[in-house]
């Protein structure tokens, strides 16, 4: 029977599990895998909970949050793909030597679709000694309507990620103040399953994650142009040049892990701000949500 993974929602930044379906990696591991579609992350991670997939890709963060309302929550993350925040903040003028002190003064947007970038951001924010509440912020429109009002000049600044920025910067219409990927290894999308299936159902697991490390080995090193070329049919609206700039550029940023193993210092990261945002009210332990044994198997 097939893994049913579950799409979190369409995004560039997931280029990686879209290639491991695209390139037959799932294929030539010996196991069949099945995408399937998901309106939005919450209603993966409710697919995920009820059975009716078996696997989804999706933030650490909402794990943590299945945890810190039941302590007994079947969810674990076990395979690593995105290591890094894939977020940027783009302003309308240069700005070379962007502060986050700077957005105190500005009509500054930031992204309503998904919490993570904002609860990630406001801890740097935060922590460079900045009140996140003192920000004029518009926090209740979406990414591309907040692109549309960049270009319109009703907004200064705003935080988006691919292919928005690329978009924003090949037209002169934007400017990369600050790339959220700087801020060093953030937990932000793994493969999730339940505990049972993770027991259940190993092997097909093992070799699905054998899978999306051979694939992030690929994605690597192929050519930017072969990458958008393979998964343009994922993005029919994203143009291929467009499509391998973005690649490249989060390629630079090393957005991607180059292994499937889950790193400490990046849970801890996104740990840190959930507590700083109130979103948990106390810890959740690295190995209640993680489990890295099958990441270390499939390596060897």
């Amino acid at each position: 029977m097939a893994i049913r993974l579950s799409e979190n929602f369409r995004a560039l930044f997931y280029a990686p599990f879209y290639a491991a379906e695209a390139t037959g990696a799932f294929k030539e591991s010996g196991v069949e895998v099945t995408l399937v579609p998901s309106p939005d992350p919450p209603a993966a991670a409710r697919a995920l909970m009820a059975g009716d997939v078996d696997v989804m890709w999706g933030g650490p963060l909402r794990v943590m949050m299945s945890h810190h309302a039941d302590p007994k929550s079947p969810l674990v993350c076990f395979c690593d793909v995105v290591a890094r925040d894939p977020f940027f903040i783009v302003g309308k003028v240069p700005n070379p030597g962007f502060r986050f002190a700077d957005l105190r003064m500005l009509r500054f947007a930031t992204v309503s679709e998904v919490p993570t970038p904002w609860i990630c951001l406001a801890n740097d924010i935060r922590q460079a000694g900045v009140a996140p509440t003192s920000l004029q912020r518009v926090y209740d429109k979406t990414m591309g309507e907040n692109e549309a009002a960049l270009r319109a000049g009703t907004l200064d600044a705003i935080q988006v990620f691919q292919p928005y920025t690329e978009r924003l910067v090949n037209s002169g219409a934007g400017h990369i103040w600050h790339a959220a990927a700087n801020r060093g290894l953030t937990a932000y999308t793994t493969l999730v399953t339940r505990k049972e299936t993770l027991a259940n159902r190993r092997d097909e697991l093992l070799r699905m994650t054998r899978a999306v490390h051979r694939t992030l080995g690929w994605f690597a090193k192929a050519p930017a142009a072969e990458i958008a070329a393979l998964l343009q049919r994922y993005f029919p609206d994203v143009p291929s040049d467009l499509f391998a700039q973005c690649i490249e550029r989060y390629r630079v940023l090393k957005l991607w892990n180059h292994t499937p193993v889950i790193q400490r210092e990046g849970y801890d990261r996104l740990h840190a701000a959930m507590r700083a945002a109130g979103t948990l009210l106390h810890d959740i332990a690295f190995d209640a949500t993680v489990d890295t044994k099958l990441a270390h198997e499939a390596m060897t």
